[in-house]
């Protein structure tokens, strides 16, 4: 994987109770491929990741989403945890910056409960997708065709279940990634092949 995200600048979106493997495994996958992850939250400071139900580590916050602009990033990383997941989606620049890249057509990855981040910016009609069992309802709900899968690809859209699906994820995420933007009629196009 060394040097196929060559310099390549990836927001990673979390805030407090952020899975902290999940935080950290995929921006291990991405310094390793060469990119330069920078966290971008809710507020400066530092956030706290959860190992499940109990806090864990303390992440330093490299930008605030209010006035981070999303075209100085190539790629979004969205990781999982239940509460990182619903202050994420509460927030509306959390949003609208996580639009912004589907709008541009730059790759996203999304585990766990993240996914939920995507129906509220009302990006997944119609895409194939997977998340933590529980978000099922509100996915399909959002127009998402939601299978249970250990990583699924759908045009720029990487999406996975859980930790334990990591390894698939973050390849996946990487290949992805390397891939650059894509034009969203072409995806159109392509799932009806």
């Amino acid at each position: 994987m060394a040097g196929e995200l060559d310099r390549m600048k990836v927001a990673v979106l979390a805030t407090d109770g952020v899975e902290q493997i999940e935080l950290d495994r995929p921006w291990q996958a991405l310094e390793e491929a060469g990119a330069e992850p920078e966290l971008v939250s809710l507020e400066a400071g530092e956030i706290t990741a959860y190992d499940h139900i109990d806090k864990a580590d303390t992440k330093r916050v490299d930008a605030v989403v209010s006035s981070t602009d999303p075209d100085e990033y190539a790629a979004l990383v969205l990781p999982g945890g239940v509460i990182n997941g619903d202050f994420i989606r509460a927030d509306a620049d959390a949003v609208a910056f996580v639009k912004a890249f589907f709008d541009a057509g730059k790759p996203v990855a999304a585990i766990c409960h993240a996914p939920w981040v995507l129906a509220e910016a009302d990006v997944v009609r119609g895409r194939r997708m997977t998340s933590w069992p529980s978000l099922q309802t509100d996915l399909r709900n959002a127009g998402a065709k939601w299978v249970d899968e250990e990583v699924v690809v759908d045009g720029n859209l990487v999406t996975s279940r859980q930790p334990d699906d990591l390894d698939a994820f973050t390849a996946a995420m990487v290949e992805q990634f390397a891939a650059g933007p894509q034009d969203s009629d072409d995806d159109e196009d392509e799932d009806e092949d």
